[in-house]
């Protein structure tokens, strides 16, 4: 790892006063392109994040990914001379990530309003659970009800069973990617239009999964109907599915363009299906759906899983097994991407991570520091940056302020 700043967005502070997941992942991506992350943590408690598992001798392993390429500084804010110093730092930040309940930082005279007089070129990225507007603004808003309240969980799982909720926090990372596209958009006006002033950029969790599913929305709008639940691909293309092969591997195949099914019908050599008026369009085969599985399951069961894979590969069948982490860590593909590195651990030694994408030919993001400690870069961001004396910090520590 390195100190040296690289990635396309070298050059850019970001104050980072977010915690758990959502907001903080939009400031993990955008240090992992290069920018200069200082995360405020409060003292002695720190980012919730912090305490979560899964855990290795009572350390958080979710921290390391999440946080590297971040400084810590230790601040409250809720104090008036916490937030003077909080006011200094934003004098020099490009962008503020936040996800406090709406109206919170407001209430401590550290709102958009405020700042922007100290600094008229700031974006503010804002995440909170149902937006910054609404009758639900200042609703709690975490990412499973977040979920819920998008209308995916609706969809997922069996229809004979309840709703299933995704297994890990996939809206919060969903919600910082969202957001971290809109702070770099802001960016991108701001210093292309030579403009002197920046913006809010807000969005809330459940926002980023409804904006996936522009299908759904069409569906109910012109045709009236209520998706129900399904396990797989659902009235988009057929055939589709997850099927199991001879040796009992999981896999999942989907045809959605009409070339792919032609493809398809050749590797079962059955490209008399390729004419057959039930099978002609997309539209007939959703209709005749049964029988194309009954084909399909029956081709998969009879063949193990690198001879099925070997085969749909040869004629350009969108295929894949089902892939456990186990078997994605030994994966030559995986390797060769880079898409698990190794980082070091204070405590642990080192820790493997996910890689870091997009990939940049000209500017590529690096990893350039470990996730730090509680407070590990007060010294450097008060005593260096702000100029403060060592007196002033341990006074302020003695008070409860860093």
């Amino acid at each position: 790892m390195s100190e040296t700043q690289t990635g396309p967005l070298s050059g850019i502070r970001v104050i980072d006063a977010s915690t758990v997941l959502a907001a903080p992942f939009t400031a993990s991506l955008l240090g992992d392109m290069g920018a200069e992350v200082i995360k405020i943590e409060l003292p002695e408690k720190g980012d919730p994040l912090r305490g979560l598992g899964p855990y290795k001798d009572e350390e958080p392993l979710r921290w390391p990914g999440m946080s590297r390429n971040k400084e810590s500084i230790t601040l409250d804010i809720r104090k008036p001379e916490g937030q003077d110093i909080f006011k200094d730092l934003i004098k020099t930040a490009d962008v503020l990530i936040e996800n406090f309940r709406p109206g919170t930082l407001e209430k401590w005279g550290i709102g958009y309003e405020d700042l922007k007089k100290i600094n008229s070129r700031l974006v503010m990225s804002r995440q909170s659970g149902y937006g910054q507007t609404g009758p639900y603004a200042e609703k709690a808003g975490f990412g499973t009800p977040g979920t819920a309240f998008s209308g995916y969980t609706y969809l997922q799982g069996f229809k004979d069973r309840h709703p299933v909720s995704p297994s890990f926090s996939l809206l919060d990372y969903i919600s910082g990617i969202f957001m971290a596209f809109g702070t770099v958009s802001a960016l991108y006006n701001r210093d292309t239009n030579n403009d002197s002033e920046g913006q809010v950029v807000e969005m809330g969790l459940y926002e980023a999964m409804f904006r996936m599913m522009d299908f759904l929305v069409a569906e109910h709008d012109q045709l009236g109907e209520v998706r129900e639940r399904a396990p797989m691909l659902h009235g988009h293309s057929s055939p589709a599915g997850t099927y199991q092969t001879k040796d009992n591997h999981w896999v999942v195949m989907v045809c959605s363009t009409q070339r792919t099914w032609e493809r398809l019908a050749q590797a079962l050599d059955r490209e008399d299906l390729i004419d057959d008026p039930r099978y002609l369009t997309n539209v007939e085969r959703m209709e005749n759906d049964q029988d194309l599985q009954d084909l399909v399951t029956e081709f998969i069961a009879n063949r193990d899983k690198e001879e099925l894979t070997e085969i749909l590969d040869h004629y350009g069948v969108p295929v894949s097994p089902i892939l456990s982490i186990e078997e994605i860590f030994k994966h030559p593909h995986y390797q060769a991407r880079e898409n698990i590195v190794e980082v070091e651990h204070p405590r642990l030694g080192s820790i493997k991570v996910p890689g870091i994408v997009p990939k940049f030919s000209k500017t590529p993001g690096q990893i350039r520091h470990r996730a730090p400690d509680l407070g590990e870069d007060n010294e450097k961001i008060y005593g260096q940056q702000l100029e403060m004396t060592d007196k002033k910090i341990t006074e302020l520590k003695e008070k409860g302020i860093i």
